[in-house]
């Protein structure tokens, strides 16, 4: 967190320069989606375990939806498993679904929850099953060659509904929410979810001031391999007819329209490779990757 390259001036700018943006940001939630090389490279690891840390101190109110799809793979490797996707989503059968909450709501939920606390924080890991998070049902996803038709993905599920209350009060009591993106079924069948959709759904339910997604690019890119820094629904409709938004993109920008159209106040798909992004996002006007808005 420190550069011994900085003056005491500098440092103390920089300081200054922030407090306008803790002052707008002072009890606002704040909804993260982690994931991405962030949580497999150790620098980035734990500058965002600081950041987070960081973030609640100031009065923020951060909670944290994380993913693991490269965990998850390294997980059905050793049980000789393949991962497949179909338009971004992991088909999921039953042997896979155990491997998911396993890796999702035990080894990475607790990393994450570990990394936080060493950092000085309070965390506390979620899955839809605590205090009834998460409700789920089958997803039935829209074949795209057979209008009308819908694939079986397996344990794949979409949000019922959201029932935030056990968010809200660890909250009150100053803890970091750590959300392992698992839903449950009435019958108590475990489905999974996608994590970008996770973090929509919180943020819109949760009424967010803030929703920043963490990606391995930039943000959204043209096919030139421009940034685009902002994008309306009209403009995304637009990149995704042409391909230019394709695969896991498209249920990451999915999700954050969602949020942008329900208030959610801002949206931002940010570059998880770059050392302290939610700092650089959150507290400067240096903006690291790309608003969707809801207009």
């Amino acid at each position: 967190m420190t550069n011994s390259s900085l003056s005491p001036a500098v440092e103390a700018g920089i300081l200054a320069a922030a407090l306008p943006y803790i002052r707008r940001f002072q009890d606002k939630t704040i909804v993260i989606k982690y994931g991405g090389n962030a949580m497999t490279d150790e620098r980035l690891k734990h500058c965002f375990a600081h950041d987070v840390v960081l973030l609640k101190l100031v009065g923020l109110n951060p909670v944290v939806v994380h993913g693991g799809g490269p965990q998850i793979d390294d997980a059905l490797r050793r049980v000789g498993k393949q991962g497949h996707f179909v338009q971004g989503m992991r088909v999921t059968d039953a042997e896979t679904m155990e491997v998911v909450e396993w890796v999702l709501g035990g080894q990475v939920q607790q990393d994450i929850v570990m990394m936080i606390n060493e950092a000085g924080g309070k965390a506390v890991g979620l899955t839809g099953k605590d205090g009834g998070l998460i409700r789920a049902r089958k997803l039935r996803m829209p074949d795209q060659e057979n209008p009308g038709a819908t694939l079986d993905i397996g344990f794949v599920g979409e949000i019922a509904r959201i029932e935030p209350a056990v968010v809200k009060a660890l909250q009150d009591d100053q803890f970091i929410p750590v959300i392992s993106p698992i839903g449950y079924g009435e019958d108590g069948q475990a489905y999974n979810i996608n994590a970008d959709v996770v973090a929509g759904e919180i943020a819109k339910v949760l009424q967010a001031e803030k929703l920043l997604m963490m990606s391995n690019i930039p943000g959204v890119l043209d096919k030139n391999g421009k940034l685009l820094r902002e994008l309306s629904p009209a403009r995304i409709d637009a990149l995704i007819a042409d391909g230019t938004i394709s695969g896991g993109m498209i249920p990451k920008i999915a999700g954050s329209l969602e949020a942008a159209k329900s208030g959610v106040n801002a949206v931002h798909i940010v570059d998880g490779r770059v050392p302290h992004c939610l700092l650089l996002e959150l507290l400067t006007d240096r903006g690291v990757g790309t608003m969707i808005g809801g207009g």
